[in-house]
């Protein structure tokens, strides 16, 4: 199993200083979290990417480019990259080459974005949102299968002949999850391809997510990709930790109660009660986490968020400590017992590539059978 990391990039002012970060320390910040993230033995680090004020990851590829050549065993991933307002060909065109500057250790996941302007800036209708997710990641998903393509759709000019460069690093694309806050179209869309599903379980109760989870595991069986406990499933959770909960709870209320998405309504109590948000001592976090294989199953991604609603530089890299020597060590003992064989673990380039290569060599014996009884 994984765990690691995702932030969204809010640049947002920290309510006990009263103190607004630059976009350039934002951004700098990001990239001292993932290194941080590597050093105290976190799997991922993901990053969103919008292309709105209060937020300054809008360009994933450059930013994860820049921690690749930093970093030398994290995985590097996208919290959302837009499949609607993004062109597919230049989506594969730009992870296939940041797979081959990282040396494989590169997925991505899509999302549909819910911020309506965002939109028309790309000359796109949010109206067709679905249709677009659906749409351009076929082409998405042929561009990095086929060398050769010819392709036409309602989106988006024809393609004939096209091959996309660089191709997939030894033939094999980047993993993809698909990430979805409601849309049980977009868990029909990975069940079909046999992708990932990523639930960002935060904001929402946990009976939500199981919903989503559960219609994917149910149709990733149904296309034949194996048993739905085989399905590939990530979730979201956000943690906030200090030594002992009531110092955690004191000193992060300031930034709940500032948060457009989650203050004004439950008090902080309430919404740890109603929500996967977790503000304690490390233990609390490990217990509230070890309850998510209770709603959901067991899964193969577990990452955090640590660092929005203001939370300082400092503070965040803190949280990491905690993540890093006590919360995480402690998570991949428990999950691991129990765990069924059949469980395929966290996806990595080296096991996308051993899974490709038993399947040829599979059905290079089944052509040598077949000719063997066509002989006989």
């Amino acid at each position: 199993m994984q765990f690691g990391i995702f932030t969204v990039g809010d640049v947002t002012t920290d309510p006990a200083s009263g103190r607004t970060p630059t976009e350039h320390e934002r951004i700098k910040a990001m990239v001292a979290i993932a290194q941080k993230a590597e050093e105290v033995g976190l799997d991922v680090f993901a990053t969103g990417e919008h292309h709105n004020p209060p937020f300054v990851p809008s360009s994933p590829t450059t930013m994860l480019g820049w921690i690749a050549a930093r970093t030398d065993r994290i995985i590097l991933s996208t919290a959302t990259t837009l499949i609607t307002t993004n062109d597919p060909v230049k989506i594969a065109e730009d992870y296939a080459m940041l797979q081959h500057l990282a040396d494989g250790r590169v997925d991505l996941m899509m999302g549909r974005g819910n911020t309506g302007p965002v939109y028309p800036w790309f000359g796109k209708d949010i109206r067709q949102g679905i249709n677009l997710a659906i749409e351009n990641y076929a082409l998405l998903h042929q561009l990095w299968r086929e060398d050769v393509v010819d392709w036409q759709g309602r989106f988006r000019t024809p393609l004939q002949g096209f091959t996309s460069t660089p191709r997939p690093l030894e033939g094999v694309p980047p993993f993809v999850w698909h990430g979805s806050i409601r849309s049980p179209e977009i868990a029909e869309q990975a069940a079909y391809y046999g992708d990932g599903f990523f639930a960002n379980n935060i904001f929402w109760p946990k009976e939500h997510f199981q919903k989503l989870i559960n219609l994917y595991r149910e149709r990733y069986a149904h296309y034949g990709h194996g048993t739905p406990e085989q399905a590939v499933v990530g979730l979201g959770g956000h943690v906030f930790m200090r030594r002992n909960s009531q110092d955690a709870v004191r000193e992060f209320r300031p930034f709940f109660d500032h948060s457009p998405q989650m203050g004004g309504g439950p008090s902080l109590e309430e919404y740890m009660e109603q929500t996967p948000l977790t503000v304690g001592s490390p233990q609390e976090v490990i217990e509230k986490t070890l309850t998510f294989r209770e709603s959901f199953g067991d899964y193969q991604r577990q990452l955090f968020n640590v660092d929005g609603v203001g939370v300082p530089l400092k503070s965040v890299l803190e949280q990491l400590d905690m993540l890093g020597e006590e919360v995480v060590p402690v998570l991949r003992k428990e999950f691991a017992k129990n765990r069924p064989a059949n469980v395929p673990a966290g996806p990595t380039h080296a096991a996308l590539l051993a899974a490709r290569d038993t399947r040829t060599q599979s059905r290079g014996l089944g052509d040598l059978k077949h000719a063997e009884d066509l002989r006989r």
